[in-house]
């Protein structure tokens, strides 16, 4: 069975290296290699025999590792080779990717411990008051405007539209699938005036593009009314009437 021995402060060779780098406060895309890789093997020097060679094998490969670069940095360039590649530049990689879980894994613990001291307490609220609804009462909603004077401003927009339409080519007869339907509407319109306030019942159905579009949005905004979703108010007689979304 495998076990995870913590060695001092660190947690793998890694983590002694960035400790070594931000200790030094140099910076970690250009490692004085030589000077780290020194500090490194004295640390390994001084843990002596106090851990077995299990949990000194990682240390002892990222030690030759070390070597191997402090080597290739010793030695001389040819004057060819100007672009030659860092050694040091696949361990700096290594290293960012582990400072970067690193804490990641210490904000996950802070969030962690924050959580842990939530305490939630279990609903209670009775079943009978849950499930209430306060009823609707239309006459509140209505106001003081009157289903008449609702369908006066509709049969206005009506006759506007029809004045609109071609006096030949509206006679041509057409057989069409239903294009709109007073459930699909209310949908759509609860979705535009949600959070809205004073919305021109005449011009909601005047921007409507064809007669069917008008007839049922009327019947979506009667349905709405009557669900308390919408309330419609008229100041004064002949005024515009507005609705109100109450969501």
């Amino acid at each position: 069975m495998k076990i995870d021995v913590k060695l001092d402060a660190f947690e793998g060779p890694l983590d002694l290296l960035l400790h070594l780098i931000e200790k030094n406060k140099v910076n970690i895309y250009d490692i004085p290699i030589v000077e780290i890789t020194n500090q490194y093997m004295e640390y390994l020097r001084e843990m002596g025999q106090s851990f077995s060679a299990e949990s000194m094998s990682e240390f002892l490969v990222m030690a030759s590792t070390l070597l191997k670069i402090k080597s290739r940095m010793l030695l001389p360039k040819e004057e060819k080779d100007d672009e030659e590649e860092d050694p040091r530049e696949e361990l700096v990689q290594r290293l960012m990717e582990y400072k970067m879980y690193k804490y990641a894994a210490g904000e996950l613990k802070d969030r962690r411990i924050d959580a842990e001291k939530v305490f939630y307490k279990p609903e209670s609220i009775p079943g009978e008051i849950k499930e209430y609804e306060e009823p609707v009462c239309p006459e509140e909603i209505v106001g003081d405007v009157t289903l008449e004077r609702l369908n006066q401003v509709f049969q206005m927009v009506m006759r506007r539209k029809k004045d609109r339409e071609d006096p030949v080519r509206s006679r041509f007869g057409k057989i069409e699938k239903e294009k709109y339907k007073v459930e699909d509407r209310m949908t759509d319109i609860r979705r535009q005036i949600r959070g809205l306030k004073r919305i021109n019942f005449r011009t909601l159905l005047d921007i409507q593009p064809t007669r069917e579009m008008v007839i049922v949005t009327f019947l979506a905004v009667l349905e709405l009314m009557k669900m308390g979703q919408v309330a419609v108010t008229q100041e004064n007689n002949f005024d515009e009437i507005y609705m109100d979304a109450l969501e």
